[in-house]
């Protein structure tokens, strides 16, 4: 059995305008996004050696060209993208939990935010 360990984001904010209205597309708005990779430990855990784990400025720079490139209407759609494209860029991740954060939902009511989380683990 492989050894992994998590590495985690959390509250990484992108300007982006997805949204299934209009308006979401013309003025845009913060997204909060956190991913939780779990990654193969290789020899990471003992040699403490960089290149032998996932660089996670590597990966916040994956994502934001991910979320700031396409729009997307559901916010389910982009963090499942988020999933697929990370896993595919860095290999050793063996899972990956993405949540996001849409404080300003066009729904009625008051409400902090509305999030989706989606795991993805690549085939």
């Amino acid at each position: 059995m492989s050894k992994t360990y998590r590495i985690g984001l959390k509250n990484c904010v992108f300007f982006a305008r997805h949204g299934v209205f209009e308006a979401e597309a013309q003025l845009g708005q913060s997204f909060y996004i956190d991913v939780e990779m779990d990654v193969l430990a290789g020899d990471a855990l003992t040699t403490d050696a960089p290149e032998s784990t996932v660089d996670y400025g590597a990966v916040h720079t994956a994502l934001q060209q991910i979320v700031t490139q396409e729009r997307f209407k559901l916010i389910e759609a982009l963090a499942h993208r988020i999933g697929k494209d990370l896993c595919a860029q860095f290999p050793t991740i063996t899972r990956v939990v993405v949540t996001i954060r849409k404080p300003s939902a066009p729904i009625p009511g008051i409400f902090d935010h509305a999030e989706v989380s989606v795991a993805y683990v690549p085939e």
